[in-house]
């Protein structure tokens, strides 16, 4: 357990989403605007050049070692990394911690609550079992699911949630968006 001096953040592990790569430019941003070591992650899939994802058993066994081999790195434990990312990848975390990865926290940035214009196909189901504190940063127009959808689904995590909207944006915020998510971010990490 850290000392009162010791931040309880000990820092952040990004993924990327499914048709992008660690050097999106908000999961840069986000390296670039924090205190707090960061590491962004490319999953094998896209190491290898290939475009669809493997299955989530998968990338969540991918997401475990990074996150154990970021937090050896640091001298700590997974318990104090915060884990998130952009749309699937954020996803992908979400479901790894309600496996029981022990994490500090979630940042999930353009969560896919369902795919666009599929709202019957949720991707909710393992929300019940994530008991830490949680951060939704997603464009108030983005058609993966709407500030009404999210409000009726996200009661159901046992951790603290809070939610950003981004004025105007859609799933995949642009550069002009990045500012904002640092900020929001960092607010999140320094509460924790």
């Amino acid at each position: 357990m850290p000392d009162q001096d010791t931040p309880r953040v000990a820092g952040l592990l990004l993924t990327h989403g499914a048709g992008g790569g660690a050097g999106q430019h908000t999961l840069v941003a986000l390296e670039n605007g924090l205190d707090v070591p960061v590491r962004r992650i490319e999953f094998g899939y896209r190491r290898q050049g290939r475009r669809f994802p493997d299955r989530a058993p998968k990338l969540i066994a991918e997401l475990l070692s990074e996150a154990e081999a970021f937090a050896a790195e640091l001298g700590t434990t997974t318990a104090r990394l915060v884990l998130g990312g952009r749309s699937m990848g954020g996803r992908m975390c979400s479901m790894a911690v309600a496996e029981g990865l022990p994490a500090a926290g979630l940042v999930l940035l353009s969560y896919p609550l369902h795919p666009p214009d599929k709202p019957d196909k949720l991707r909710v189901d393992h929300f019940a079992s994530i008991d830490v504190p949680t951060l939704f940063v997603g464009g108030d127009r983005d058609p993966f699911g709407t500030l009404e959808e999210f409000a009726v689904h996200i009661g159901a995590i046992a951790g603290d949630v809070t939610v950003h909207w981004l004025e105007g944006q859609r799933h995949d915020p642009k550069r002009s968006a990045d500012t904002e998510i640092v900020a929001t971010v960092r607010s999140f990490l320094d509460g924790l």
